[in-house]
């Protein structure tokens, strides 16, 4: 009976799915069953565990994030993150920036825990952690708008899109930046201004050491990598700083937005 319902649950997923993906592989591959009920047992044990969070202290929104692509060689563990929100009815739904494969474009999409992890996944692990009720509260306030929850959106996307950049704009970096909006809705109404937030609260970037064959290879193979908005004295040092979940989790404890993370690994 729990394989069918995984399936149940898969084929209710696969229907809203396209061929957006963030912290994943675009290689177009089907999904195979065994794949599907991976992501979907992962997606169900992970719903399970943010409902006794919600039961023992009210949790209502988390960062929620999965690890989608081996960042091993970076010493980054997870690749992908969004906003997760508990629904009146019960269900958590995940808002977040995805890039459509094959394009250098993103789109936001709200879904279900089992679109956001559905796919051939790097490591079946799903990691979060709880905000602070202030920042709980003001990012309820923004996902559950559509305007406010796309403010910051802009659809030019580089998966290793700079940090302190606004001409590219790649999914950990929306999520951040959405952040700095909730937080100052008077202040923050442009890009630049939420960037100028996330520098006054201490958030530092991940500096990947990417060499100039990688960097000259990614940009001609792969529409959704672009190197050209990071100052040159970086680039051709082979520093590219962009927003990574590794960076974002350890910030918002840092700055006090939120507690530890907490890991929920493979069964």
């Amino acid at each position: 009976m729990r394989r069918r319902a995984l399936a149940a649950l898969a084929a209710v997923a696969l229907a809203g799915t396209g061929a957006a993906h963030a912290g994943r592989s675009c290689e177009a591959r089907k999904p195979t069953p065994q794949l599907i009920e991976r992501g979907m047992d992962l997606a169900a044990r992970t719903a399970r565990a943010l409902d006794a969070e919600h039961a023992r202290s009210g949790t209502q929104v988390v960062v929620l994030a999965r690890a989608g692509q081996d960042l091993s060689r970076y010493g980054l563990r997870y690749s992908h993150l969004g906003w997760a929100y508990r629904t009146p009815q019960g269900p958590w739904r995940v808002v977040h920036k995805l890039n459509e494969c094959g394009t250098a474009v993103g789109v936001v999409y709200r879904q279900g825990l089992g679109e956001f992890f559905l796919d051939d996944l790097w490591r079946y692990e799903a990691v979060w952690a709880v905000p602070t009720p202030e920042v709980q509260q003001r990012m309820m306030a923004v996902l559950a708008d559509r305007t406010r929850a796309t403010a910051m959106h802009q659809r030019p996307y580089s998966m290793v899109s700079y940090a302190w950049g606004t001409k590219y704009q790649q999914s950990n970096q929306w999520a951040l930046e959405t952040l700095a909006a909730a937080m100052e809705p008077g202040t923050v109404l442009r890009r630049d201004q939420a960037q100028a937030w996330l520098r006054y609260k201490g958030y530092e970037p991940t500096v990947l050491k990417v060499g100039a064959l990688t960097r000259l290879g990614g940009r001609v193979t792969a529409a959704n990598v672009a190197f050209d908005d990071h100052p040159d004295s970086e680039r051709f040092a082979n520093r590219i700083a962009t927003v990574t979940v590794d960076s974002a989790l350890a910030w918002l404890q840092r700055a006090q937005l939120a507690a530890a993370p907490v890991a929920l690994p493979p069964p």
